[in-house]
């Protein structure tokens, strides 16, 4: 892979990035607090992948969210909003307290994106599909105010199924967009089962590679891997880079991990305190 061996093999680093997935774990916990549905199993899927981008590789400034040069992050999958207030609010754009107040009537923090509302979102996403779009938009923006600026799209494995994705990729290509990076939270799961037999869409990373990108697979838990991949898309010129990180749905909590029902689950008293002992503990481990 084409990155800095140097920085990769710096162990302070990725233990540091490691904790920060953990806390942004228990930030999805505590959004979710007890009996309101919540995401929790893409969330947690993803964290080790926000994590890096948030406090590795994006450009970005929580004391001025529309800084002209900073990277953009487009969650495609705005189900899993609150996954990215908790990087925001670890990153300082708003306080961490405020993730209690997810959902509630009058929070800038709703159940989906809101660029209207909350600091640091791009866009309102959460419509299945529209997100590689948005940011394949945003990248050819950057290209043409000539930013040394990139986008980073997260799409879900089972949110793929929309052509609008193909499209995108098939834009993508064709504008040599090798600022734009997509990275596919391969789980395994949707909202009503395995994407395999809800709705197959076969070999992810031959579709990706035939429409022109190139690609890079990753186990998407290990955060070596995920900041070589993430360096490496740097290095590509003239195609945009999707990166397949294959996950476990609910990552890190033990009753919720490669379970559907935790899709969008609640959680009780019982189950909410043992998903923050059970991450805090592992953070502590990290």
């Amino acid at each position: 892979m084409g990155y800095d061996e140097k920085l990769i093999e710096n162990e302070k680093l990725i233990e540091g990035l490691k904790k920060k997935a953990q806390k942004l774990r228990r930030d999805v916990i505590i959004s979710m607090g007890v009996g309101v549905a919540g995401h929790i199993g893409g969330s947690n899927s993803s964290a080790d992948i926000v994590a890096a981008l948030y406090f590795y590789k994006m450009k970005h400034d929580p004391k001025n969210p529309k800084w002209k040069e900073r990277d953009r992050f487009l969650l495609s999958k705005g189900h899993v909003g609150i996954l990215q207030y908790a990087a925001l609010a670890e990153s300082g754009y708003f306080p961490v307290e405020d993730l209690k107040h997810t959902k509630e009537i009058g929070s800038y923090l709703q159940g989906h994106p809101d660029v209207q509302k909350t600091p640091g979102i791009e866009a309102g996403t959460g419509s299945l599909g529209q997100g590689l779009s948005i940011g394949l938009g945003m990248a050819l923006g950057q290209r043409l105010d000539h930013l040394d600026s990139r986008t980073y799209v997260l799409v879900g494995d089972g949110e793929i199924a929309e052509g609008q994705i193909w499209e995108a990729a098939m834009a993508a290509s064709a504008f040599k967009a090798d600022n734009l990076t997509a990275i596919v939270d391969r789980n395994r799961l949707q909202a009503n089962g395995k994407t395999k037999e809800r709705f197959d869409t076969g070999d992810i990373m031959a579709k990706f590679l035939s429409f022109g990108w190139h690609v890079i697979e990753i186990n998407g838990h290990d955060m070596r891997e995920i900041l070589g991949a993430l360096d490496e898309a740097e290095t590509v010129k003239g195609v945009p880079t999707a990166i397949i990180a294959n996950t476990v749905k609910g990552k890190g909590v033990s009753f919720a991990e490669n379970v559907v029902g935790y899709h969008n689950g609640m959680l009780t008293e019982e189950t909410y305190r043992q998903a923050l002992q059970e991450l805090t503990e592992q953070e502590q481990e990290a």
